[in-house]
């Protein structure tokens, strides 16, 4: 199953109304960053067994770890959960920007060092969350 095919079926195994929100992230991710490379981790380890939440990437995002070691991972995730629908934006080094800059505008949402969480879409502000995007994917490739 190609990767597209991987993120359809996820999206569309979702209920009612988080299907619809998710389907419309992807889109709106899409619209932000049209090229990016497109990721689905199914959220299970090499013994298969479950150690997170499935998610849906975009991007490209180097992690380099303290022994010279690197791994590519995504920039943008997306993830439905029990409450709602959660949004990592990887690779920010202020672990407080978003919190400040955008937290009170974005809406009903919990917003964090990387992660925004939300019941609902229509609990948050679109214009606000296209403006995280962009910061996360900008801020990444400019690290480059």
């Amino acid at each position: 199953m190609t990767i597209q095919e991987q993120i359809k079926k996820y999206i569309t195994n979702q209920p009612e109304p988080k299907r619809s929100d998710m389907q419309a992230l992807h889109h709106i991710i899409l619209q932000v960053m049209p090229a990016c490379k497109l990721w689905f981790l199914d959220g299970k380890n090499g013994e298969n067994k479950t150690v997170s939440n499935p998610n849906i990437g975009y991007g490209l995002h180097t992690i380099k770890y303290a022994d010279g070691k690197t791994r590519e991972f995504y920039q943008i995730g997306i993830s439905a959960n029990k409450t709602g629908i959660s949004i990592y934006i990887l690779g920010i080094t202020d672990k407080t920007y978003f919190a400040k800059t955008y937290g009170k505008k974005i809406g009903k949402a919990s917003v964090t060092g990387y992660c925004i969480k939300f019941k609902t879409l229509k609990d948050i502000n679109i214009e606000i969350l296209e403006a995280v995007m962009r910061y996360g994917f900008e801020a990444q490739n400019k690290k480059r």
